[in-house]
């Protein structure tokens, strides 16, 4: 067996025999939930750089989730020259491979969807073949999430090039064909990848199985493992949905109950101090009203965003400061970040990360002007833009896939939903999921009451909404709702932009209230609401966004022939998601003397906001 870097855990047998596979090997790999996968694709990676089989630079490393990636990335750095190995998600992997090869398009501005079909179409018509000419071993995790053109992409590219792979997922867990409208299209995506393996390659394809759970370390956590190998014979054959879904449901009901979202039990039990500790419900609207009773009971947590929900970390506006040059040193960096950075922020990762986006032309500074573009189109990596650690994290259950807690309370998610959208075998899987986060406890509540919360389809956001169809109460708060075109004090209410940015900086933390007050009455734009301030502690530290305004007029125009003229005159229940970098108008900024890069911080909402309306205004 290869020996583990510093403290490492050995490995199995199961795990040395992926280890151990040459590197022209094409392997495919069944790993069941929380079988140490991540684990044993480190040392795979390790192994294959370590006896010499390959450079670093011609290893790539794919995985659905930036969670994942970024684990990898972490986690190589202790194996040596393996800690240069390429880990991305499909999606920046697409990004860099267009940008690559067919330079000419700005495919920044370019949708998910389109990056990843052109790239698949430049793999297929060889524009890559140069790019990817000493490519010796491709590693792709979370296969089972692949999906339409993704799927496409990544079985392109492991036929084109005459490289060794190891591909590795579980059926079991297989809970994104919701991304795919036709029910019968879904049914027959969940296991086509691995399909697609076994007849392509046939008699040279190594199939290999991950089968000891390393996570679950109580009878409690283990509840839903029995039923893993059914889940993945039910997405290899189809049927078995309903059973299965229901059997989970029982397996649940068994664990120990916290009650009702509204009781104490559940805040006491997540606000427990012992380790960390999540909620898991089935929609994020549900997630949401989850978040609303934790805040109202004091108890800090964090709610999961979505994969492409990123922040910039407000630290990094910090170097785009007024007296801040073209580039910045490693000894600015230091100082700068010593100064203003959280202290779970490592110096020698965000340096890396900073180089690896916005490298210099001497290669030991970096270039304010490529880092700021990179903020711009959310190209940060996410050694910087990930959410920070929390203590309790709610989250849907789709967010939560790849994480893992000591303490996990599961919403009970109620009986199947009889609608021809239902696919009975991927909500069966859905909860095997959220069953399988736990370390030690696993807990139940009971469903959550979100009868009067449904997701609105013209905007994409929750809203809370009344028993008569035209009674709107609430909206769903996100990111880009804060206008960033604009330092804060410089656009709807005057105010010193020095003076607020450290507010920012100093006062301003997540979890805090906010309260969206309403500028004036009427709207000002055709088919927007009114502007609103952002207001912290009675202080506005920001206006809301034209998206926000525009969003807002939708959900409140109930129907075709109606035109909203009452708009709340404010809106509760918002809190700050974080404090983060954006960019904006460079002038702007110069006029603000906050220098000319347009670099500033401004706060990110979240919440299911609650509106206020005026008597008077509801009778007119």
């Amino acid at each position: 067996m290869t020996a583990p870097a510093h403290d490492a855990p050995a490995l199995t047998d199961e795990q040395n025999a992926v280890v151990e596979q040459p590197v022209d090997a094409l392997t495919l790999v069944t790993a069941a939930a929380g079988s140490g996968k991540t684990h044993t694709l480190i040392r795979r990676l390790g192994r294959l750089v370590e006896r010499g089989d390959v450079a670093p630079r011609d290893v790539l490393a794919l995985s659905f989730s930036r969670a994942s990636v970024r684990e990898l990335r972490r986690r190589l750095t202790g194996y040596g020259d393996a800690g240069h190995v390429r880990a991305q998600t499909f999606d920046s992997w697409a990004l860099d491979l267009l940008m690559q090869v067919k330079a000419d398009q700005d495919w920044r501005s370019a949708s998910f969807d389109e990056r990843i079909r052109e790239a698949a179409k430049a793999l297929d018509d060889g524009l890559a073949d140069d790019l990817y000419e000493d490519l010796r071993h491709v590693v792709v995790d979370e296969v089972q999430d692949l999906m339409g053109e993704r799927r496409e992409l990544v079985r392109t590219l492991l036929e084109r090039f005459d490289c060794g792979f190891t591909v590795v997922g579980d059926p079991a867990q297989a809970i994104y064909g919701f991304q795919l409208e036709d029910t019968a299209r879904r049914a027959g995506e969940t296991n086509r990848f691995f399909d697609r393996l076994r007849s392509t390659f046939a008699e040279e394809l190594v199939e290999l199985h991950l089968t000891r759970n390393f996570r679950a370390a109580t009878d409690e956590a283990r509840l839903a493992l029995p039923h893993g190998p059914a889940l993945r014979t039910g997405a290899e054959q189809g049927g078995g949905g309903d059973d299965l879904y229901e059997t989970l449901r029982s397996e649940l009901r068994s664990a120990l109950p916290v009650g009702k979202l509204e009781d104490d039990h559940v805040v006491d039990h997540v606000a427990d101090p012992d380790g960390t500790a999540a909620v898991l419900c089935r929609t994020n609207g549900q997630a949401l009203l989850v978040s609303s009773r934790l805040h109202s009971a004091g108890v800090a947590h964090r709610l999961q965003r979505g994969a492409q929900d990123r922040a910039a970390p407000a630290w990094l506006a910090r170097f785009f400061a007024p007296e801040s040059g073209p580039t910045l040193t490693r000894e600015s960096f230091d100082a700068v970040l010593a100064e203003h950075a959280d202290a779970a922020v490592d110096p020698d990762t965000a340096w890396r990360a900073l180089a690896s986006t916005a490298a210099g032309r001497t290669g030991r500074t970096v270039d304010l002007r490529r880092l700021r573009d990179a903020v711009s189109n959310g190209l940060l990596p996410d050694e910087l833009a990930a959410a920070p650690p929390a203590a309790v994290v709610v989250s849907s259950f789709h967010r939560a896939k790849g994480l893992e807690f000591d303490r996990v309370v599961v919403a009970d998610p109620g009986p199947l939903r009889e609608a021809p959208e239902i696919d009975a075998a991927e909500e069966a899987r859905v909860l095997y999921v959220a069953m399988t986060r736990s370390r030690t406890e696993l807990l139940r509540m009971d469903p959550v009451d979100s009868r009067r919360v449904g997701l609105h389809q013209g905007t994409r956001r929750w809203q809370r909404y009344g028993f008569k169809n035209w009674q709107r109460f609430g909206m769903e708060s996100t990111a880009d709702d804060v206008h960033a075109d604009d330092p804060a004090g410089t656009a709807e209410f005057t105010d010193d932009p020095h003076g607020l940015q450290r507010y920012l900086s100093t006062e301003v933390s997540a979890g805090d209230p906010i309260v969206l007050d309403r500028v004036c009455d009427e709207s000002l734009e055709d088919r927007e609401s009114p502007p609103y301030l952002v207001r912290h502690a009675g202080r506005p530290i920001g206006i809301v966004s034209e998206r926000f305004r525009r969003d807002l007029y939708r959900v409140l125009n109930v129907n075709r022939g109606f035109v909203p003229r009452n708009f709340p005159y404010e809106i509760t229940d918002v809190r700050v998601d974080t404090v983060e970098t954006v960019t904006g108008s460079p002038a702007a900024g110069k006029i603000a003397g906050l220098g000319d890069h347009g670099v500033w911080t401004a706060p990110r909402l979240t919440g299911l906001g609650r509106f206020h309306f005026r008597r008077e205004e509801a009778d007119e």
